[in-house]
């Protein structure tokens, strides 16, 4: 959308707008019925995370290579909103989009990787209607939003990010590179899940990709293209790894991996390896779980009676806290 070199005559920082009278809510600042909109970075996004880090803080015109991803207590506040380095006339972002995206959110991903030292190779996004930079390329789905947040999900998957790796020798990850992964395709999603013939795949998918995704209330829009009009979901660490980790078991099975190969595969990923293993006593908490889960689905599938969640029933915000 724009070019960190290019485009930089329109990046504002909070000090020129603030000399020029802009008054700032939330992360955008408002003037006489204009807005300038936050100027999101990769370094700002995450998988199943928008608010992953943040300028705060930082002094002005200072750009670290790495931002510190913001506590748990700030990402429980469905209002708390990331700050950008720089600001861009709402218009300008309208005069890119106006006639090629109409909805109020966009879904992209970093396009900086590194196949090797990565957590992650795949990292797909999705935020709300705003700027963003050359590092974020954005997809345009020509599909219903649901079946928009299916794709999100399988790009966020450790299968499809297995076979990402194998294909990426540099450090980024263009339209061509992109354009060669294994995505499943739309039809996948209208079958009867394989571990609960009750629900088609995209139904048990849905609900748990927007309890992942839907933590803030700039991303209302999305929440209500896909069919939920209630208040964002609260942020819970330890239910949203169960969370992932069921959306991971569920792809295993869909791309029809069997379950030692899943172990092989989870076993290329050195970084989540080794993080695991420094924080819970030298378990690959995020393997063991996987494998659990992928079990589970595959006795369901087997025996008819459909897989059934530990977790309750998730949180939500409080209707007035909404902006």
């Amino acid at each position: 959308m724009f070019h960190m070199t290019n485009d930089s005559g329109l990046f504002r920082t909070p000090a020129e707008l603030d000399a020029a009278g802009w008054e700032k809510q939330g992360n955008s600042f408002t003037k006489d019925g204009e807005r300038m909109l936050p100027l999101y970075e990769a370094k700002m996004v995450y998988s199943y995370n928008h608010r992953s880090g943040s300028f705060e803080g930082a002094r002005s015109g200072e750009r670290p290579h790495r931002l510190p991803t913001p506590s748990d207590d700030s990402l429980r506040s469905p209002a708390y909103l990331p700050m950008p380095c720089y600001w861009v006339a709402e218009d300008e972002v309208e005069e890119k989009l106006d006639g090629v995206w109409d909805r109020g959110w966009l879904l992209g991903w970093r396009d900086v990787t590194d196949a090797r030292a990565s957590v992650r190779t795949v990292v797909a996004c999705l935020i709300a209607r705003t700027a963003v930079n050359n590092k974020i390329p954005l997809f345009i789905p020509g599909t219903k939003p649901s079946l928009a947040a299916a794709l999100y999900s399988n790009l966020a998957s450790f299968p499809l990010d297995y076979a990402a790796r194998q294909k990426i020798g540099g450090f980024t990850l263009n339209y061509f590179i992109m354009k060669q992964l294994p995505v499943l395709p739309p039809s996948t999603y209208s079958k009867n899940a394989m571990w609960d013939t009750r629900l088609t795949v995209l139904d048990w998918l849905m609900h748990r990709v927007l309890e992942l995704t839907y933590t803030a209330w700039d991303l209302q829009p999305f929440a209500e293209d896909c069919g939920d009009p209630g208040p964002p979901f609260i942020w819970d660490s330890d239910r949203r790894f169960r969370l992932q980790c069921e959306v991971d078991a569920a792809f295993f099975h869909l791309y029809r991996i069997p379950e030692e190969d899943v172990g092989y595969i989870m076993d290329t990923f050195p970084v989540v390896k080794r993080n695991d293993e420094r924080q819970y006593n030298n378990d690959y908490r995020t393997k063991r779980v996987i494998l659990k889960i992928y079990d589970e689905l595959a006795k369901a599938a087997e025996t008819g009676q459909p897989y059934v969640s530990p977790l309750g029933p998730p949180r939500r915000a409080e209707k007035c806290c909404s902006n």
